[in-house]
């Protein structure tokens, strides 16, 4: 899978040099349009934009069908491009769009977020939320490449920012202990983003390469998942409730997923309490009530990586390594869920 780092104004235009294709699409949303498809215009050939509204609300079959129909529209063959420039919404759907479109087009993605460029856009798993199941409908396919510039990071909010860091300590946990030590004794404000982005994407590399569609392997990357996917779904889904972005819904599960780590004896108590410092005084914490608990508890019903009805994680088994298919009872989730609660 080729993943290049620069600046986006010498990557597209060398990415198209030798390049036939018919029509070029570039799929942005209400944000991407504003402050990052500027950055590309001036070095695309003629092309067609197509933009959606942002936000994972959006991430469902009625975009989609948006977005398929402005294709049709447009009249891209399948000898056509499209263009993903966004962050993990844009890069998923428009990767999906693209891979059913016509049985499938060429696609790239340029991902505009911290947590898109070490995450989402590596690795060919594309899809949409299907009845408040996140992830719940999609394919695997590789994009014809990732092209990322870390100017693009100067268009984000801080928080947003935060968000992409959460997956950048889970790489570290689950791979490599000597960065986990390194990130832990600075505040984030005082992290080498640019390095880490590197860092992040070897990793995901390496292990998408052994294991392309997640048979075994490939699941570690879902450390700190399935709880966070339950708890941040429940909150888009809840009116009282502040949305979580992605970042920090899966600190929380990687904080509750490490004391079940714990609770099995995976880990020591010493790892156990380093995670739950460095993310508390990265992230705060996110208030969950006993209450919320059994609704939490429903969506990991639905998590991919279950087999049989039994919930499946990936939990560490020492620092910088990660174990899965971990089968966990809801009495253990409930538990970890309680102890993070404090």
């Amino acid at each position: 899978m080729s993943v290049k780092i620069g600046s986006i104004t010498d990557l597209l235009p060398a990415f198209l040099t030798d390049k036939d294709y018919s029509k070029i699409t570039v799929l942005v949303d209400n944000n991407t349009k504003k402050h990052c498809y500027p950055l590309v215009k001036e070095v695309l050939p003629k092309h067609k934009l197509i933009t959606i509204k942002s936000g994972e609300e959006h991430k469902n079959l009625e975009t989609c069908q948006h977005i398929w129909q402005m294709m049709t529209d447009n009249e891209l063959d399948r000898h056509s491009l499209m263009i993903d420039l966004g962050g993990g919404v844009i890069g998923d759907m428009g990767g999906f769009c693209a891979a059913t479109y016509k049985r499938g087009i060429d696609f790239i993605q340029i991902p505009t977020t911290l947590l898109a460029q070490v995450d989402a856009s590596v690795g060919g798993k594309l899809g949409i939320d299907f009845n408040g199941f996140k992830n719940h409908i999609g394919v695997f396919e590789l994009p014809q490449t990732v092209l990322i510039d870390p100017e693009f990071l100067k268009t984000l909010p801080w928080a947003e920012l935060r968000s992409g860091f959460g997956e950048i300590v889970k790489h570290c946990l689950i791979q490599d202990a000597a960065m986990w030590d390194n990130i832990r004794k600075r505040d984030f404000d005082d992290q080498d983003i640019p390095g880490l982005i590197a860092h992040s994407i070897e990793i995901k590399k390496k292990v998408v390469a052994s294991d392309p569609t997640e048979k075994g392997l490939r699941k570690i990357l879902n450390f700190g998942h399935t709880l966070g996917h339950a708890i941040e779904t429940y909150f888009l889904e809840s009116s009282e409730k502040k949305r979580l972005l992605h970042g920090e819904a899966i600190a929380a599960g990687m904080i509750c997923e490490a004391s079940i780590s714990l609770e099995k004896g995976m880990i020591e108590e010493s790892l156990f309490l380093e995670i739950e410092e460095f993310i508390f005084s990265t992230y705060g914490k996110v208030e969950i009530s006993a209450d919320d608990i059994p609704a939490i508890l429903e969506h990991t019903l639905q998590d991919k990586k279950n087999k049989g009805g039994q919930v499946r994680f990936s939990l560490l088994d020492g620092k910088g390594s990660c174990a899965f298919d971990i089968t966990c009872t809801k009495k253990e989730m409930e538990k970890a869920i309680l102890q993070y609660m404090g």
